[in-house]
This record gives structure tokens, sequence and C-alpha cells, in this order.
């Protein structure tokens, strides 16, 4: 094996032990906390980290195998079976991350209805239809035996071994990556740019009522006038962040690879050995981001693991006296005076 490889392979390394903690780490808090269990959105979270946690336990290591061995580290059977999971557990959790989109989109811009509106049966019933439409495609795929070792990727996936059927397998690689990445793709957007909007027209709202409040307190101090100045910056930007983020890391982790398996359908391209890899990994990389960009950067996910911590090590975090749950709201501190 080159250096080339051998990277390759060490990448693959840390993506997997970063999947494998931070994906245990969502579960635990779901299981620990009952607080996150009783939100609609757990479900979705639940879903996204046990289908991650499955291509990371049943996918990565063979993957990594077969760039360690530079050939087919499974046998026939095996390796339709493991062919078919990547496939079902890739579009479930572009599945997942759009039924998120859609219940951010409720809770955001229709916040009276929300309960009515995004329940824990419809929650169920989403999840459903991901399942469902997740199965269809890798199922089609072992009907016309479509599932196979990739050289290409290093991988169990999809892969077109008859010319004869060239035109087919182009019909069906065109109609699963159009009705899972493209339709969460376009689920993202809009929602996410939807969510967008109203943050913004609330920072707007809260950045007029500062300005008025800052002009009535003619004796502040210039330094907590530049505080609130600034705080007001952040508030605007913060929202941007978070959707870009979102529907960046989507689209940066999977659409390489998509692309790369579009243009593969042309019988005059060859994809090059090393690019296959990388934009292979690049979509295992998502199930190691996908914790931390929706559960455990968030002060809930964090105060439940703080707690699973000091509970292990039988000590008390907080003393009774006094600790006050704000973390969990954004308090504008910037009209407060400092001794």
């Amino acid at each position: 094996m080159d250096l080339a490889g051998v990277l390759l392979a060490l990448l693959l390394v840390l993506v997997l032990v970063v999947s494998l903690l931070s994906n245990l780490l969502v579960l635990l808090c779901f299981v620990y906390s009952t607080e996150i269990r009783k939100q609609v959105a757990g479900v979705f979270l639940v879903n996204l980290s046990f289908c991650n946690l499955l291509l990371t336990v049943l996918n990565m290591p063979f993957t990594l195998l077969g760039i360690l061995r530079n050939q087919q580290p499974l046998g026939g059977c095996v390796c339709k079976a493991v062919g078919f999971l990547e496939t079902f557990l890739t579009s479930n959790t572009m599945l997942s991350m759009a039924a998120l989109s859609i219940d951010k989109w409720i809770a955001v811009v229709f916040p009276l209805s929300y309960t009515s509106k995004m329940r824990y049966k419809d929650a169920v019933i989403l999840m459903g239809y991901s399942w469902l439409h997740s199965l269809t495609f890798p199922l089609v795929s072992l009907l016309y035996s479509w599932v196979d070792y990739n050289s290409v990727y290093a991988s169990c996936t999809l892969h077109l071994k008859e010319e004869s059927e060239r035109r087919r397998f182009t019909v069906f690689t065109i109609v699963f990556h159009s009705t899972s990445f493209m339709l969460s793709l376009v689920i993202l957007c809009f929602t996410y740019l939807k969510v967008l909007k109203v943050a913004r027209f609330h920072c707007k709202r809260i950045d007029i009522i500062t300005m008025q409040t800052l002009v009535l307190l003619v004796d502040i101090h210039p330094s907590v006038k530049q505080r609130c100045l600034n705080e007001q910056k952040r508030r605007r930007q913060r929202a941007t962040k978070k959707i870009s983020i979102f529907i960046g890391s989507f689209v940066i982790c999977f659409g390489p690879y998509i692309i790369t398996r579009l243009i593969e359908l042309l019988p005059f391209v060859t994809i090059n050995y090393y690019w296959g890899i990388i934009s292979k990994c690049l979509t295992y990389s998502k199930a190691a981001s996908d914790p931390f960009v929706y559960s455990l950067l968030r002060q809930q996910y964090k105060k439940v693991l703080i707690n699973i911590v000091n509970r292990i090590l039988k000590r008390d975090l907080y003393p009774s006296s006094g600790y006050n749950s704000s973390l969990d709201t954004e308090n504008d501190y910037c009209l407060h005076r400092t001794n």
C-alpha cells in the first residue's frame, strides 16, 4: 500500500472512531433524559443516530478492509448484505435530516400550532415513510443483482456488472439519488430558508427595541453600548451560521459522492481510485458530524452529559443553594452595567 492509501485508511479510522463515540453519546442522552424523549424531534434524532451507528459498525470496517487489502474483503453473500445496508442506511439518514428540518420549520414558523401539527404519531408516520422509502431501492438493486464490490470505492455498494443492463441501471440510479439526495436537499433548503426568514424578522425587531432603549439611556457607559451593538451583530449572524451548517454539511458530505456516482454512469468516464475513496469517506464523515450538528453542541445535551458524568463519579455538580438553568435561554445582558 502506498502513502496515499495509508492516509486514506487513517482518515477512515478517525471518522469511524468519532462517529461511533458521538452517536453512542446521542443515544445515551436519549435513554437517560426524560425531557429529550418527550420532544417530538427526539424521534428523528434517535433514528438518525441509530442509522449512523449501524453504518459505522457494519459498513465502515469493511470499507477499511477494502482499502487495506485493495481487494474484496468479504464473500459474495456478506458483500451483498453490506451493500444493501449501505444503500438503505444512507437514504434513511438523508430523509431523517429532511424530517428534522420539517420539524424545525413547523416549530419556528407555526409555533402556536406546533403541538397539533407535529405530534409523536406524525413523527412515527414520517419515520415509517422514511424506512419504507429507503428499503425500496436496495430491494430492487438486490433483485437485479446490482449490489457488489466496487473497487473504485473499496466497498460493497451499487455496482453494474453487465453492460447489457446499463440503461436500466442508469434509470434506477438517477431515480434513487433524485428521491433521496435531491428530495432531501430541496426540503432542507425550503424549510431552513423559511426558518431563517422568521429568525431575521425577530432579530430586526429585537434590534429596534434595543436601539430605542440605548437612546433613552443617555448615561450608559460606552463600553456597555459597544457590547450591546456587538451582541446585535452576533444575533444576526447566529441564525445564518446555523442554517449554513445544516445545509452546507449535507451538500459537502454527500454532494461529491452523489455527483461521482452520476458521472460514472457515462460509459466513457473512468473514476480515479483515490477520488472514489475520498468521496466515500466524505459520506461517512456525515455520520461523524451529525451528532455535533444536531445534538451534542446544544446546551440541553451538554447538561445531560454532565449529569451522566457526575452520576458516574458520584458527585453533585450544582450545589442546592442556587443553580439557575438560564443557560438554555438567550438572555440579553448588554444593557446591564458592569462594575
